[in-house]
């Protein structure tokens, strides 16, 4: 496990999922992140949309993480979909320890939440066999949530005033709600998730990631992993103390 440098993650997810925003919380950064080639070339200036699985993103705040950004196939691409697979069991299975992917974190955000699961989600789920990788499902977007339950309040009769006292509330009702539904509908595929963390506030600068490294830890296949992962959030000492108690 010393031969391995860095932790590997691939982020997938639907377009507008807020995938970089939550990359640059995990790396308690506000920059974009620089973007190299298989080789360690630095091949090109990070831009919004910007897609190639191959590629790899690193923040310079934190280059202990090494993560790899697959484009939405919610379309329906095979080309695409094939492409993520075809890179997901490389990368998994290869022989070059510092090119294996540790985890997957798939993102589906809040604001869609009316089509939480889609045939994309039922597509990867059912068809993709990550092997020992395991897959996070990250709700993403959840502060959405919150003007949802304000309406859904307000369509209750409630005055504007008394919605809002109870909007926060109300706000944790839907996510559970519509947590419990994701969770119905993926653990009954052929290669279910591992885990679920739902994220919020990530638009603020300092974010707490710790469910998400907690989650990925726990998942992990072996303590090494675990302690590479630890050992990128040196910044989060309740995150490195709980750890160290554990062991």
């Amino acid at each position: 496990m010393k031969s391995i440098k860095r932790f590997r993650v691939l982020v997938m997810g639907r377009a507008n999922a807020g995938k970089t925003t939550i990359l640059q919380r995990v790396c308690n950064s506000t920059d974009k992140p620089e973007i190299f080639d298989g080789k360690g070339t630095r091949v090109c200036s990070y831009r919004r949309g910007y897609h190639n699985i191959e590629h790899e993103l690193v923040f310079k705040s934190n280059p202990g993480f090494v993560f790899h950004d697959s484009c939405g196939f919610e379309a329906g691409s095979t080309q695409q979909f094939d492409q993520m697979r075809n890179f997901v069991v490389d990368h998994a299975a290869t022989m070059k320890v510092n090119e294996r992917v540790h985890a997957i974190w798939f993102c589906i955000p809040m604001t869609d939440y009316h089509r939480t699961i889609t045939a994309a989600e039922q597509k990867f789920f059912n068809e993709c066999d990550t092997g020992h990788v395991p897959v996070i499902v990250l709700l993403t977007k959840v502060d959405a949530l919150y003007l949802t339950a304000v309406r859904e309040l307000l369509d209750g009769g409630l005055a504007i005033a008394e919605a809002k006292a109870r909007a926060v509330e109300k706000q944790g009702e839907l996510l559970e709600k519509w947590l419990t539904h994701i969770k119905h509908e993926l653990d009954k595929c052929k290669y279910p998730p591992k885990g679920y963390v739902p994220l919020q506030k990530m638009h603020q600068e300092h974010a707490d990631c710790t469910a998400l490294m907690q989650s990925t830890a726990n998942v992990m296949n072996g303590e090494g992993l675990q302690k590479l992962l630890i050992s990128t959030q040196q910044s989060n000492i309740l995150l490195c103390i709980e750890y160290a108690v554990k062991k």
